[in-house]
């Protein structure tokens, strides 16, 4: 029973001004203090902070202005008659992050375990409205069982209305989804339908059906970390873009994330002032990447030698490491960089690669940020399985999302460049802006060696020593078709570079295209591949 209900029920309900100010502070106060002491203890065993402590985390000190916080359900039936309290278990409203405003809605698990009514959907839908609305990023703080039973259909309901504003607002507006506990069943859609999905070690999970579900139905026995937690959706399912070991390191990555993207599709990301010299050499970049096409190195290690102080936000760590997808900085603007992997299966493109790559063109896209593309590939990953799965409707994916690009796009072929995984990692053939190429660069519809076996096959198997006839026709075609000028000499790459300016030579293009502008075909909307 609330304070206003045991006032009404006393006869003492305050009549004038001073007193029904007292009273709202009373009923205020019981709102933020939460349902009781013993919610918020067992809350904090579990290693998880309130929903309000993690907003605190989120959000400029002093920013937050919530909106329907005295918000109750009007639900009867199962005891809910007797059970109102205030937020109805999700805090909305807005504040601030780094001044710039930020809309964030924050189950409440101590509260009907965050489970979701009538009257927690409708407030969550005003907010997702507001954000709409306003122009300005969403971030949900995600802690609950999912539908609330007693509610019936009407919690189904609610869900609806949240993906079918989280579909509105795609491209509109950034959303981020910050996975604090457990989401299972039709909940977990929602935050698919996000730009971006956060996850904390051991305390979240997402799943449709759970282990006892699972285990019903086929047999199989597993936990819910197993079957849904941080690392499987980090590792595996692809679902979580970022894993953390802990509520706070993984709130404060969503402010720095924040900071990398605008407002909405109408603005730019926000421009930092950079410190790092535009005409910064990178001799260290002739060192890390070996002209022998055969071996390994890091990209990461150039992606760092590149942009601004060496830091960037990697996108999909841990899924489909074969290719890199993260925000960084050059000159202060910020940038999305794709750039195949060599440490991992070679840096080839396949079909868990070609998903990854492709969300992240279109979300860069979206949110006008240019796109460089850094390329090493020997081309799309062969066999069954990959055939199979579909790589060739996957790998159309980063095609149509490349192609339907109309922010600044540059390329870099540092390396090796093979065949159709050089078409479609963003070559001029499909619209990049400018392409470059370092003097290391081979680019080829295949391998020397593969050529050679196909083109000179009979002058080899004639041959007194085949061997010996296989490696010059090898020397042969690369000489002719694959020198480091070939494709420059034809028009199909602006220049071939230093690689240790790469970073003024990239950042000086980049000015250039700042005020580029391209218009798609009229049209209600594409049909990219699925």
């Amino acid at each position: 029973m609330t304070v206003l209900d045991e006032a009404v029920d006393s006869g003492s309900e305050p009549t004038d001004a001073r007193g029904r100010v007292a009273e709202l502070h009373e009923i205020r106060a019981q709102a933020l203090a939460g349902p009781s002491e013993k919610a918020t203890e067992a809350q904090h065993a579990k290693g998880k902070l309130t929903a309000r402590e993690r907003i605190e985390l989120l959000l400029d000190p002093g920013s937050f202005q919530e909106v329907e916080q005295l918000r109750r359900h009007r639900a009867t039936g199962f005891g809910l008659e007797t059970k109102k309290p205030y937020t109805d278990g999700v805090i909305t409203g807005w504040g601030t992050v780094e001044g710039r405003t930020v809309f964030v809605y924050a189950h409440d698990f101590r509260i009907f375990g965050g489970a979701l009514g009538e009257a927690h959907a409708t407030k969550i839908h005003k907010i997702m409205d507001m954000a709409i609305a306003a122009g300005a990023p969403l971030v949900s703080l995600n802690d609950g069982a999912g539908a609330r039973i007693q509610e019936g259909v009407s919690a189904l309901a609610g869900y609806g209305g949240i993906f079918q504003r989280n579909t509105k607002a795609s491209g509109v507006i950034p959303q981020i989804s910050v996975m604090l506990g457990p989401c299972a069943g039709g909940a977990a859609y929602s935050p698919a339908l996000t730009d971006f999905v956060f996850m904390v070690r051991e305390t979240s999970q997402m799943f449709i059906t759970g282990p006892d579900v699972v285990k019903a139905v086929t047999g199989e026995e597993i936990t819910q970390n197993g079957l849904g937690g941080a690392d499987v959706h980090a590792e595996t399912s692809g679902v979580c873009h970022f894993a953390y070991d802990d509520e706070e390191t993984c709130i404060a990555e969503v402010r720095y994330l924040l900071s990398l993207l605008p407002q909405n599709n109408r603005e730019n990301p926000p421009r930092a002032e950079s410190t790092d010299p535009v005409d910064r050499r990178s001799e260290v970049l002739l060192d890390l990447v070996p002209a022998d096409g055969n071996r390994p190195y890091d990209m990461a290690k150039v992606i760092e030698e590149i942009v601004d102080d060496g830091e960037y936000l990697e996108v999909h760590e841990r899924w489909a490491r074969n290719i890199i997808c993260a925000l960084a900085r050059l000159d202060g603007q910020v940038v999305g960089i794709i750039a195949n992997q060599p440490q991992t299966l070679a840096g080839v493109l396949d079909i868990e690669a070609s998903e990854k790559a492709a969300r992240f063109v279109q979300m860069c896209d979206a949110f006008n940020i240019p796109l460089m593309t850094f390329l090493d590939v020997p081309g799309f990953l062969p066999g069954v399985d990959q055939e199979h799965g579909g790589i060739i409707r996957h790998g159309a994916k980063l095609l149509y999302a490349y192609c339907n690009a109309t922010v600044p796009r540059i390329s870099l072929i540092l390396r090796k460049a093979y065949g159709g995984a050089y078409i479609v990692m963003d070559s001029q053939s499909i619209g990049a802006d400018l392409t470059y190429a370092w003097p290391t660069n081979e680019i080829a519809v295949m391998g020397a060696e593969g050529a050679a076996n196909v083109i000179f096959r009979r002058q080899i198997a004639g041959a007194e020593d085949p061997e010996a006839m296989r490696a010059r026709m090898v020397k042969e075609y690369k000489s002719e078709l694959m020198h480091p000028y070939y494709a420059a000499e034809r028009g199909l790459v602006d220049d071939v570079i230093d690689p240790a300016q790469t970073r003024e030579v990239l950042i000086k293009s980049l000015a250039m295209l700042q005020s580029k502008h391209a218009d798609l075909p009229a049209r209600k909307h594409g049909n990219p591949p699925q």
